[in-house]
């Protein structure tokens, strides 16, 4: 390795010239990403589309990381507001949050006895451990809990400050399970039988469960449903459970759907799996199907266009403005401000960790000119005061660039992407660039 001398310092110094002296007055005055707007974007974004899912108010994660839950709530409201005729109509999130955690933990132990002969500072072991109690997650994952523990709405199970504000109670699970890692992979390691290790498992689990309890409140086990439509007519279901609730008035069959992704860092035309981030032993497996962008779009525009909104899953983080809610690609020029080159491929992105699945999101609408897309409308989760009243609007230079799945019902894949379903799964390590 070479040091930085000084007399390298004083040639390199010569790269700032009195042309960049604007740029920096700009810059230091305020900030990069304000010096670098480009304005001329705002403009092209306007809010009109030629095909747009009627839906409500936006809803709000808050100080969480659930948009993964949030966005596939929010497409099976909108089910649900058509279907009975109100707009307003919110799930619990509460309620799924509450079994994750559950879900989670049980799996987590799992993986600490299965892996126990490993060192701990494996990479695969270093990724369990790295977040046990986290918020993240994919679609499969909220599939995989709505599919076993059913739905409520809002009201019977609601926010409360730790949902609203994870932080806390992710800290003290992590802690708590990483304790529990020592314990399992101790015994483990002593050569202790089956049922020694479920039993401790299971005294773990009800230690987690009282966690939970206290910091989210028990989980709904039966409620009423009572709501008014939007024409005022009142309505009343008296004793349901949540299963009972998704099976009678939800006709979404989550297995109907298949997750289409653009991962360009690994061959396309292949059917993937990532079975370390599955959150439920037995539940729905986190797969994907990796292919050209040109499906994921024909895909969700003919979802859109038969009147359901699009879950997908995309790099919020870049070329962003959040109180505004524009997504475009083009929407901060830094390299010109700097006078450098930055540009990257998506392959590339991917491979030198520049992108990151970050957030979930669900499109409600797209505008078509000459039957190309030309900008999406995207509900957040971020609440009413980013955007208009919450929603996002994304050029469609904004998809291809940081959109990386979509959630799209089989019906509106070509034949030949379905037959990669049956093909045998290649395993995604852990660290894989799509967990």
């Amino acid at each position: 390795m070479e040091p930085l001398d000084f007399k390298t310092i004083a040639q390199i110094s010569q790269g700032f010239t009195p042309q960049n002296e604007i740029a920096k007055r700009a810059a230091v005055r305020t900030g990069v990403l304000d010096a670098s707007f480009n304005a001329d974007v705002k403009a092209k974004l306007n809010r009109t589309f030629s095909i747009e899912v009627k839906t409500g108010a936006v809803t709000n994660q808050k100080h969480s990381g659930r948009c993964w839950l949030f966005s596939l709530l929010n497409t099976l409201r909108h089910d649900f507001a058509t279907r009975y005729n109100v707009k307003d109509f919110e799930l619990s999130q509460a309620y799924l949050y509450f079994w994750d955690k559950i879900e989670r933990a049980n799996i987590f132990y799992d993986h600490m006895i299965e892996t126990a002969g490993l060192p701990v500072d494996d990479r695969q072991v270093a990724f369990y451990l790295a977040g046990p109690g986290s918020d993240g997650g994919q679609w499969a994952m909220a599939a995989a809990l709505v599919q076993k523990y059913g739905l409520v709405p809002s009201y019977a199970m609601p926010e409360t400050f730790n949902t609203n504000d994870t932080a806390g109670f992710a800290a003290a699970l992590n802690k708590q399970l990483r304790h529990d890692a020592i314990e399992l992979r101790q015994l483990a390691q002593t050569g202790a039988t089956d049922s020694a290790l479920a039993a401790k498992k299971q005294a773990l689990l009800a230690a987690i469960y009282r966690m939970t309890v206290i910091a989210v409140g028990e989980p709904t086990q039966t409620f009423d449903l009572e709501y008014r439509d939007d024409d005022q007519q009142y309505h009343l279901d008296e004793n349901l459970t949540p299963q009972q609730f998704r099976d009678k008035y939800f006709t979404m069959n989550l297995d109907d759907y298949v997750v289409l992704t653009n991962s360009p860092d690994k061959a396309l035309n292949k059917r993937y799996t990532l079975p370390s981030q599955n959150n439920i032993v037995g539940g729905k497996p986190i797969e994907f199907v990796n292919v050209a962008m040109p499906i994921l779009i024909k895909g969700t525009i003919a979802q859109l266009k038969a009147g359901e909104t699009v879950w997908f899953g995309n790099d919020v983080l870049e070329q962003m403005h959040r109180k505004e809610g524009l997504l475009d690609n083009h929407l901060y020029e830094t390299d010109a401000l700097f006078d450098v080159k930055s540009t990257m491929t998506k392959a590339q992105r991917l491979q030198y960790h520049e992108a990151s699945v970050s957030h979930a999101m669900t499109l409600t609408g797209v505008d078509l000119i000459h039957d190309q897309p030309t900008k999406w409308r995207v509900e957040n989760s971020w609440g009413k005061d980013n955007g208009q009243a919450g929603y996002f609007v994304m050029n469609n230079g904004w998809f291809n660039e940081f959109v990386y799945e979509v959630v799209v019902n089989k019906q509106y894949v070509p034949a030949a992407t379905l037959k990669l379903l049956t093909q045998p799964a290649t395993v995604l390590p852990a660290w894989d660039s799509l967990a």
